[in-house]
């Protein structure tokens, strides 16, 4: 994925979530989109360099949108979350993910389940149908490069999980597939120390069949791609 144009900055501060405050390398402080909902843990440090993208669209009240963060370790983090479901349809299409080869249909945001949800990919061929939702993992964990998911508490999360066992359970294929979003982090558990239900959930899941993949992404202001599977651990 492509991502040209990018703008340097300066964090200054993320609030209500969805806003954040920055200084342009000009010395310009401006309010930026920060697209992401999680607690960001790491990733907003005021001070760090971050990366923004520029929209020409007149009807955006904030034009700029923070895209990317090194953080204090010099690693770098794409906080955009909607980018992973695009990078992994990217990379399934590419067929750099191996364990998802072999479909002949991608389909997003498809209606599904008995909790009214949305699965990320719906992949298909002539004799199956493969449900596949995608998370977002930024949260580096500590200095041994453990990543966590969820960085804050998700019931939404574990409703996946329970529409997921629900989709193995029917008889048909059901992935859990977390985008690494972060450089330094080399596997991914569920928090159990923010989100215990999530991991109760989660381990449900992989005693329902449910499958799990964590691939990590080479990150820069130019161009994010996924590259290399990583380890995926049941507890923290």
């Amino acid at each position: 994925m492509k991502i040209p144009g990018l703008r340097k900055a300066q964090l200054v501060k993320r609030y209500k979530r969805f806003l954040a405050d920055v200084l342009l390398e000009n010395g310009d402080a401006i309010t930026v989109h920060c697209p992401n909902t999680g607690a960001m843990t790491g990733c907003a440090e005021p001070g760090s360099t971050v990366w923004l993208s520029v929209s020409d669209n007149p009807k955006r009240k904030y034009k700029h949108t923070w895209e990317l963060v090194k953080t204090a370790q010099a690693d770098l983090v794409c906080i955009h979350s909607a980018k992973a479901n695009q990078l992994v349809k990217e990379a399934i299409r590419c067929g750099t993910i191996t364990e998802l080869q072999g479909y002949d249909q991608i389909r997003s945001e498809i209606k599904y389940g008995e909790e009214n949800s949305r699965i990320d990919l719906l992949l298909e061929r002539e004799s199956e149908q493969c449900f596949v939702e995608v998370k977002s993992v930024t949260l580096l964990a500590d200095k041994n490069h453990h990543g966590l998911f969820p960085d804050s508490v998700s019931e939404r999360g574990s409703k996946h999980l329970r529409e997921l066992i629900a989709v193995k359970q029917s008889g048909h294929r059901a992935v859990l597939f977390f985008c690494v979003l972060h450089t330094g982090i080399n596997d991914v558990a569920p928090a159990d120390v923010i989100d215990s239900q999530y991991g109760e959930t989660f381990r449900e899941a992989l005693a329902a069949g449910v499958e799990v993949f964590a691939y990590r992404a080479s990150i820069s202001p130019e161009i994010i791609e996924l590259k290399d599977a990583v380890p995926v651990r049941e507890r923290q």
